[in-house]
């Protein structure tokens, strides 16, 4: 009963924690979440809409989902992450299920340690996008192909069809890649190609698949013919792989940092259960199949010409069952420590970074340093240095499971209640109020110019243009692109490095 009730408070503090408080990130939340305002407000439940434009970026599913809670909860920001906290959470009970069943509840508790503490986890799990949604339909559709495979019982077969389709709802071609890319591999050092195909192409299953998957995108091909094709298959999905997607590239050791930093607190744990897999020579039947979707996950994406942080963590669920398998050694070092030396970088890096503000040359950067002191004021360094001083305080226990434990609540605590909500308040809370403002005084005529915010356009419950504006127009925008408007222009809304003025009319 204890470990369940820890375990119910680490998922609160990882996936729930502040999804009510803090305003959107831009720019995905705030793109993901002004899409579907726009659904709710257009009445057009086939075809997304940003900014007034088709949005091809990720099929239905998400958007569905977050409809359904802002139905419930209204336009608040809780209502947009919420289909991805119950997801992350979903995940990461399947992935105790999982563990437990084929190895035991020991370790199926401690792969739930790992899952729920993972930096990058804790980030996309109470985030407004489509990726704790996806990566929950890909583990479900693995871990029933390999029920499958270990038992020959058809019905694990169609449910990984089944969770294969929704993950095709939900972003497309990706969630078909990856089950059919590591069960092939997997088959070819089993000798098992010719069960395989039998698999891929069994009758019900790809019925299943189409009965699922296929009407929306009938749909969405009828209501936008050509623009469907040309912008979701071969824009946001051919095109991220063969070449670098707005500027999102990146050498073939781009994910090596990522899984460092990504993994914390327990990185040293995880790396060291996937290294010990060498050891074992692949006897387990399960070890490989696991190995071999992260390591496909982890070379394709790394081969990718489009490289995004997120992209790897397709492949993590494997790494914390890895990890549950080792026996921590050196806890302080390999763990405690990198996080206290990274949390003492938050704890001193808004001062350091007035120290070098003029050396800074974009001036947006420049403009949130300059007015950082309010949201990394006193009570953020001494709560950051609690946190700083509880870890230090590890060195002293003996206890290598509590200690564990005690740093897996510590990080959480120190990223979500600590540094998010102050790198909130900075960077995204004024973007927050624009709206607002816009949305209390019917502000008409409002023209977003350089700067890309779709959460202003969710607050104002209005769609805003970008572009240059015309005398008279109302304009949002960054306290550093004055320079280039209007010599008259009235101040209506500042705060930080956001602004509002009305333009002469003149």
């Amino acid at each position: 009963m204890k470990r369940i009730l820890l375990l119910v408070a680490l998922f609160y503090l990882s996936f729930f924690y502040g999804i009510f408080d803090i305003a959107l990130f831009n720019l995905d939340e705030g793109a993901f979440s002004e899409a579907t305002r726009e659904m709710l407000k257009g009445g057009d439940y086939i075809t997304t809409y940003l900014g007034g434009e088709l949005r091809f970026d990720k099929p239905v599913l998400i958007y569905w989902l977050q409809l359904l809670f802002v139905k419930i909860l209204g336009t608040g920001e809780g209502a947009f992450r919420l289909p991805s906290s119950f997801a992350a959470s979903l995940w990461g009970i399947s992935i105790y299920f999982f563990v437990k069943r084929y190895f035991d509840r020991e370790r199926a508790f401690w792969s739930l340690i790992l899952f729920a503490s993972a930096l990058q986890i804790t980030i996309i799990a109470k985030a407004a996008i489509a990726d704790s949604l996806l990566n929950l339909f890909i583990a479900l559709s693995m871990f029933n192909i390999w029920d499958y495979f270990n038992s020959r019982e058809k019905k694990y077969l169609y449910f990984a069809f089944l969770f294969i389709a929704l993950g095709t709802l939900t972003k497309g071609p990706v969630a078909i890649l990856i089950p059919f890319a590591v069960t092939f591999i997997y088959a070819l050092f089993k000798r098992e190609s010719v069960f395989w195909l039998k698999s891929v192409f069994d009758p019900i299953g790809l019925l299943i698949f189409l009965f699922v998957a296929s009407p929306w995108y009938i749909a969405e091909y009828l209501a936008q013919k050509e623009a469907f094709i040309n912008g979701f298959f071969l824009k946001h999905n051919l095109q991220r792989f063969n070449s670098s997607f707005e500027s999102h590239g990146g050498g073939f050791l781009y994910y090596l940092p990522v899984l460092l930093i990504g993994l914390l607190p327990f990185s040293a744990l995880i790396l060291k259960g996937v290294l010990f897999i060498k050891k074992l020579k692949f006897k387990s039947d399960l070890k490989l199949f696991l190995f071999i979707w992260f390591l496909f996950v982890f070379v394709f994406f790394s081969l990718s010409g489009t490289k995004l942080p997120h992209y790897v963590i397709y492949g993590y669920t494997p790494l914390f069952i890895f990890g549950s398998l080792v026996k921590p050694k050196n806890h302080f070092l390999k763990m405690v420590l990198p996080m206290i030396v990274l949390f003492c970088i938050f704890l001193f890096l808004p001062d350091i970074a007035n120290i070098f503000v003029d050396k800074i040359k974009d001036g947006y950067a420049r403009d949130l340093v300059l007015n950082s002191h309010d949201s990394f004021d006193v009570f953020y360094k001494i709560k950051l240095f609690v946190v700083i001083v509880l870890l230090t305080a590890l060195f002293w226990l003996k206890d290598v499971k509590k200690t564990l434990i005690s740093l897996s609540f510590l990080t959480l605590v120190a990223v979500n209640a600590i540094i998010i909500p102050s790198y909130a308040s900075l960077v995204e809370e004024p973007i927050k109020e624009a709206g607002l403002f816009i949305k209390q005084h019917d502000l008409k005529n409002v023209v977003s110019y350089k700067i890309n915010t779709p959460s202003i356009m969710v607050y104002a419950e209005r769609i805003i243009k970008r572009g240059v504006p015309k005398n008279g127009d109302i304009v949002f925008t960054k306290k550093s692109k004055l320079k280039e408007l209007h010599k008259n222009y009235e101040i209506l809304y500042q705060k930080n490095a956001i602004i509002i003025v009305k333009t002469d009319e003149k």
